[in-house]
């Protein structure tokens, strides 16, 4: 019999088991996918907050997600999910 007690899950943590999901997902926070130096899809975004060639600045909520690259191409967007296209040079999460 063990006495250490197990900490207690977050409401998040616990709606996550609950609804077999990601903990991420349920608190709205922003999620990546990147396929190669090519391609990147983002879930939970917010918007766009500047755009150009070179750099794309999408709202995250709490974090901006600033991508730079060389002929970065908003290829879909939705109200949940964007897709990017173009060489990806490097991202940054701006607090």
């Amino acid at each position: 019999m063990s006495t250490e007690r197990e900490p207690k899950k977050s409401l998040f943590e616990r709606a996550a088991d609950v609804f077999d999901l990601p903990a991420d997902v349920l608190a709205g926070l922003p999620r990546l996918e990147i396929a190669g130096c090519r391609r990147l899809l983002m879930e939970n975004h917010r918007g766009i907050l500047e755009y150009s060639g070179e750099q794309i600045d999408i709202n995250g909520g709490q974090v901006v997600v600033r991508v730079k690259g060389k002929g970065l191409d908003l290829r879909a967007m939705n109200a949940n999910e964007l897709s990017l296209d173009g060489l990806l040079f490097s991202i940054e999460f701006v607090f």
